[in-house]
């Protein structure tokens, strides 16, 4: 059950850094000139995709397996995980000797799933099981219940939220003084949590920001209901941070302290991913993503200096198809339409010479049905060089002989596309 018997406190956050210490890599805390010049003032990141396990979350798992008795430890452990917190649950294990029945649902890229193995090693077993995060929770708890392993919480334990406190702790040591503004990404609401413990007794004057995305707000859902609640739905692709429910110890910490959340749509990660990685070399995933995307929207004063954690660099390189297709739709350049072709030569070289302009392509053409003798309805995707392209676009469809049907991004039709 997760340890919810009392707060966190900075001392416990103090206490597990000193536990962390030659086990979980410091991580270096760097200037960010783009994200600089973007937001008006002095932003640094703290570099967790870093870390030894690509990911902050090692943190919290290594602080809670470094405690248990000799008791737990001869049980083994236990935990469910879409592959950031199973890795960090490898790594302790593999430090520190204690055996762990990892959870993986089936969503888990490949890339998490052989790195988790990897990291674990001989100390490690690797179930992948269930559609989504629940059921493979599900599975981890009754694994728990039949063998008597302990389950380590991704963010619902007080051990947990004091191990992720650390990152900020670290970071404030690293800059040598207490940063105006702190942004931090938010799934199930551990390394917030840690972060308003931390932060309230040693800067309570600091402004504390927490980013979600926009298809998984959690945290926002549960302020504002006053306790957690369950999203009945969530978009995926922020994988590390996709929470259906935040942990109930995250919220009495956060609920209270003032926090600022703001929601960033997934597009918009997207382009903060391909900045990060074409303008600065930094390989970041989407939850790693969220907090440097929040930054140019919150124009602090220019002489403030805002600590901004990315958070993890765990990105399989198969998915930078959709990053880019994501990013584009939400720029306004890439759009998609189902267009009545009338079953005649030279229909489509019409619908070339009618409707595109010079700086758009056609980035996809299929047929949805070609069984009707007059016209043939096609799925086309046009990527226009600018978004301002887009109005001239739609009038000369309008003008144009062959029948066009735009589909906007929030059209239930667009998640075959995506």
């Amino acid at each position: 059950m997760p340890s919810t018997e009392r707060p966190v406190t900075a001392a416990d956050i103090d206490a597990a850094a000193h536990r962390l210490d030659g086990i979980v890599t410091r991580t270096p805390l760097t200037e960010q000139r783009r994200l600089s010049a973007l937001a008006g003032a002095r932003v640094v990141l703290k570099r967790e995709d870093l870390q030894s396990v690509r990911s902050y979350k090692v943190r919290g798992a290594t602080n809670l397996i470094a405690q248990l008795d000799e008791d737990e430890r001869a049980r083994g452990v236990t935990c469910a995980s879409a592959g950031n917190h199973a890795q960090g649950v490898a790594f302790a294990c593999n430090r520190l000797g204690v055996r762990a029945r990892i959870f993986l649902p089936r969503t888990t890229p490949r890339q998490k799933r052989d790195r988790v193995a990897r990291i674990g090693g001989e100390s490690v077993d690797v179930v992948v099981e269930g559609a989504g995060y629940d059921e493979a929770s599900a599975a981890a708890d009754r694994y728990a219940q039949q063998s008597g392993a302990v389950v380590v919480p991704a963010f619902d334990d007080a051990r947990t939220v004091a191990g992720q406190g650390t990152v900020v702790r670290e970071a404030v040591e690293q800059l040598g003084q207490v940063p105006d503004v702190v942004v931090v990404p938010v799934g199930g609401g551990g390394l917030l949590a840690g972060t308003v413990a931390w932060l309230r007794e040693h800067s309570p004057g600091t402004e504390l920001i927490g980013v979600e995305p926009a298809g998984a707000a959690s945290m926002s859902a549960a302020l504002s209901s006053g306790g957690p609640v369950t999203l009945p739905h969530i978009d995926p692709f922020v994988d590390g941070a996709a929470v259906r429910r935040v942990g109930e110890l995250p919220y009495q910490v956060v609920h209270e302290a003032g926090v600022r959340m703001t929601v960033i749509p997934e597009g918009r990660v997207c382009q903060e991913m391909l900045a990060l990685y074409q303008a600065d070399g930094i390989v970041a995933e989407p939850a790693g993503a969220l907090a440097p995307a929040a930054v140019a929207d919150l124009l602090p004063a220019r002489e403030q200096t805002v600590l901004v954690v990315l958070s993890g660099g765990n990105n399989d390189v198969l998915r930078y198809p959709e990053i880019v297709e994501r990013a584009l739709v939400y720029e306004g350049r890439k759009h998609y339409f189902l267009v009545d072709f009338p079953q005649e030569p030279g229909a489509l070289r019409r619908f070339l010479d009618e409707v595109l302009g010079p700086e758009d392509d056609i980035a996809l053409f299929e047929y949805v049905k070609r069984s009707n003798r007059e016209t043939g309805p096609a799925l086309v995707g046009i990527e226009l060089g600018q978004p301002e392209d887009l109005p001239p676009l739609l009038q000369r469809m309008a003008t144009s002989s062959i029948q066009v049907e735009q589909i906007p991004p929030d059209s239930p039709l667009f998640r075959f596309i995506l």
